[in-house]
């Protein structure tokens, strides 16, 4: 993995097949396609409203006025196919420290079973151990098998504590020390 930060404090990572890289106004339509094959037991304020909210246009907005930072959610493009197949990075979960974020990953279904999500995950562990974290968190579902499988690869463990909803399922928080 090599790590970049340009100088609007962007951070750009690469791996074998992947490029880590901030969003570009273009790709809003990723973003939208992400949201429209979430999962129905995820909770409503992560999926498309009623009345088709985030449009595009509004999740362009958001790119637009997004400022780079050295935390933040990352597109992850494939580089032989020069596509963006989702992101991975780097939240302020507010768990227990903002020296301490959460790992999140998303991709698109197609790209699905193919070692992307753990690829770009091992990268993005790689530039926080670098960039001096000592610790990170994840939450998830604990119906979502595949993202655990994920977690499990890039050597997280769970803990003991759980955020049960009866609706949408138990959700689950793990970490993983730098």
């Amino acid at each position: 993995m090599t790590a970049a930060v340009t100088p609007g404090r962007e951070v750009v990572l690469e791996t074998d097949r992947l490029l880590l890289r901030p969003w570009r106004v273009a790709e809003a339509v990723i973003q939208r396609e992400l949201w429209t094959e979430r999962d129905p037991r995820v909770p409503p304020h992560r999926r498309i409203d009623a009345d088709g909210h985030p449009t595009v246009a509004e999740l362009e907005d958001s790119i637009r006025t997004d400022h780079p930072s050295s935390i933040g959610l990352l597109a992850v493009e494939r580089k032989a196919a020069r596509d963006v197949i989702g992101y991975c990075g780097l939240i302020d979960g507010g768990r227990e420290s903002p020296r301490e974020p959460e790992l999140a990953f998303e991709l698109l279904r197609r790209s699905w079973r193919q070692g992307y999500a753990t690829e770009a995950s091992w990268a993005v562990l790689d530039w926080a151990r670098l960039s001096g974290y000592e610790r990170l968190w994840a939450t998830v579902w604990d119906w979502n098998t595949a993202s655990r499988r994920v977690l499990t690869k890039v050597r997280f463990t769970e803990t003991e504590r759980k955020e049960v909803d009866p609706t949408h399922g138990t959700t689950l928080l793990l970490t993983r020390r730098l």
